[in-house]
């Protein structure tokens, strides 16, 4: 039985398996909080309970990265709880005043003012705060003691949803170690290719469009990784930048035909380095990658040098290769990174 333990323990701390079930981790945390939701507002027979439960789904549902979890779950639960007592005061005017179209006209102000503000900044505090005006007032027709309850409700499905936004949560940097090293991995591949020589160009286009979207992707996490390691932001876009650089050299490597393609020095250096880098993030030591690889050497009597020739992009590349290799060396000698969170 500890032995199962132990083997639990070690699947729910392993970057590698937190990374490529990533949505069951935030799933089983969603469904574990709205269980405690129903659990606690049922078991104490709290009015509306079904509100917490809303609440929770709206607060954390759409949360997984941890490095802006802090802060956008905080706003969440600002917004959230700003819209229950604003609309915990729509109900007591119009139980004070007793005219409806006045608490129309409040309604729409307030849901207005949240518009105005949800399109700029700290738009995720104005519109969760418009949406639990509604929740809590309706249409203003609410009973106090109603809203009272709604408003009680808003509070516990938001502290349990802040609650379980820390339970296991999914780290940027984690998905930008093993995006990059899958980026590194395809980039190999693609490279294999061109010295074999692509199919048709159908199949050239198709292997080149594959390399877009993780690049997209990595860069979206660099905010996040930024706040979970501490790792200037600056750091992390001059690696977005060699990746770039790299993915544009192979796209024009790509494009020279076959019958003109000039191999210069160890061809199979470029895909070893870029399988080592890969193999290094995934596995979180960058000492496995061998900083003494062979790359392309130049041709100085080669008079096709210092044009647009296979021969000068491949040096393009693998000198980008290089200096990607040395900047990750380095982020990992001063910070340790990518290989922990602080």
């Amino acid at each position: 039985m500890l032995e199962a333990l132990l083997k639990t323990t070690s699947a729910l701390f392993d970057p590698d398996r937190r990374f490529r079930q990533a949505r069951i981790f935030h799933a089983t945390r969603v469904a574990l909080a709205l269980l405690v939701s129903i659990a606690l507002t049922t078991g104490i027979n709290i009015p509306h309970g079904e509100w917490a439960t809303i609440t929770v789904l709206v607060v954390i549902g759409g949360l997984q990265h941890h490095g802006n979890i802090r802060r956008r779950a905080a706003e969440r639960g600002a917004g959230t709880l700003i819209g229950a007592f604003v609309g915990l005061f729509l109900i007591l005017q119009e139980n004070y005043f007793g005219f409806p179209l006045l608490t129309y006209l409040l309604l729409a102000l307030a849901c207005g003012y949240c518009a105005y503000h949800a399109v700029g900044k700290g738009g995720y505090v104005a519109l969760l705060a418009g949406i639990t005006v509604v929740i809590t007032a309706g249409h203003g027709n609410q009973h106090v003691s109603d809203a009272l309850w709604r408003t009680v409700d808003v509070m516990i499905g938001t502290a349990i949803a802040l609650a379980f936004s820390f339970a296991l949560p999914a780290y940027a940097s984690y998905s930008w170690r093993f995006k990059l090293a899958g980026l590194l991995r395809a980039c190999a591949a693609v490279h294999a290719k061109i010295e074999r020589g692509f199919p048709d160009e159908h199949t050239r286009q198709q292997d080149m469009m594959k390399l877009g979207p993780p690049l997209v992707q990595l860069r979206s996490l660099i905010p996040s990784v930024a706040k979970e390691t501490g790792v200037p932001a600056t750091e992390l876009e001059e690696v977005q930048h060699s990746a770039r650089v790299c993915i544009s050299a192979l796209e024009m490597l790509a494009t020279i035909p076959p019958d003109m393609v000039d191999p210069c020095g160890d061809e199979h250096g470029i895909r070893d380095l870029l399988l080592e880098m890969a193999s290094a993030l995934e596995a979180g030591d960058e000492t496995m990658v061998r900083h003494g690889i062979s790359l392309p050497a130049p041709h100085p009597d080669d008079p096709t040098i210092g044009h647009s020739s296979f021969a000068f992009l491949t040096l393009q590349l693998s000198a980008e290769l290089a200096h990607l290799r040395d900047h990750l060396s380095q982020m990992a000698a001063r910070d340790n990174f990518p290989y922990t969170i602080r």
